[in-house]
């Protein structure tokens, strides 16, 4: 039987379609049992986290991407939760700003990259320049790329180079020691529906919704053929896509942390181990402080 892991990666190889994907699957699992098996998740990946700090060689950047109420803030917020937060870093992406746009795609993603030991996790990410561009072409004006002069421009040598430039990004930093991992949280047209109306009748998720987001929501076709063609065109060995059943949001966190967790326990880390020098350095403190 495959592992969640096994299961919800995009291999390389593979010609991913997003109708084989069932937003609403949970492998199983069950809702009342869901917390337990949250907080073990999140214990084995405290110890796991402590030894990636500790020997500060790698570090970990984790995506999120989903449409508009796939829940990507409270999968973010539940499966970090119990992790040493010195060592996490969370950067939530907007639209660019005007400085932002003096420089190329990658240029503010890359300057918000973890540093070695710590998990970054991106809240939207480079993939928006793939995917709501991809859906509005003429924001790809903004970036003032003197090749391109108005949207006939944007052709599929446009967006060939760009797949291409995500991919060498993403080969670059993982080389450099960034391990990455990609999740697209797949949720459904109908459980957005449900997610919008909860929101617009709940007075403290009012904040939540934006009238744009039902002007995106009629591009809905758009965008999930965005997302099939950057996930085929970006799932790599090195750097894979992992798409996670997003409908029922207690099972989405079980598979994040499982895919977290699994992700760390293969760099195979362990606690730094002093020099022989240094160690008796420590008996030697040690002696002096019991002889206080």
């Amino acid at each position: 039987m495959k592992s969640l892991t096994e299961q919800f990666r995009v291999k390389s190889d593979s010609k991913f379609s997003l109708k084989d994907h069932d937003p609403a699957f949970s492998d199983g699992y069950e809702k009342e049992d869901a917390g337990a098996a949250l907080t073990e998740l999140i214990g084995d990946t405290f110890k796991l986290q402590a030894q990636l700090y500790a020997s500060n060689n790698y570090s970990l950047l984790i995506i999120f991407q989903a449409m508009d109420a796939a829940g990507k803030d409270s999968a973010i917020a539940h499966t970090m939760s119990g992790l040493n937060p010195q060592a996490c870093q969370v950067y939530s992406f907007k639209q660019p700003s005007s400085e932002d746009y003096d420089h190329d795609f990658l240029w503010r993603h890359y300057k918000a990259l973890p540093e070695r030991g710590r998990i970054g996790i991106h809240n939207r990410s480079h993939y928006e320049n793939v995917l709501v561009v991809k859906v509005h072409p003429e924001l790809a004006l903004k970036e003032n790329n003197p090749y391109i002069k108005d949207v006939n421009d944007i052709d599929k040598k446009f967006w060939d180079q760009r797949y291409e430039s995500i991919r060498n990004f993403e080969k670059h930093i993982h080389s450099n020691g960034t391990i990455v991992i990609k999740f697209f949280l797949n949720v459904s047209k109908q459980e957005q529906k449900k997610r919008f109306l909860k929101r617009i009748d709940n007075a403290a998720k009012n904040w939540k919704f934006q009238a744009s987001d039902i002007t995106e929501r009629e591009h809905w076709d758009e965008y999930m053929s965005a997302y099939e063609k950057a996930i085929n065109e970006t799932s790599t060995d090195d750097c894979p896509w992992y798409v996670i059943p997003a409908d029922k949001k207690w099972f989405t966190r079980i598979a994040i942390s499982t895919i977290i967790r699994d992700t760390l326990k293969e760099l195979k880390l362990e606690f730094p181990v002093l020099p022989k020098e240094e160690m008796e350095k420590l008996q030697e403190a040690k002696q002096l402080l019991e002889k206080q």
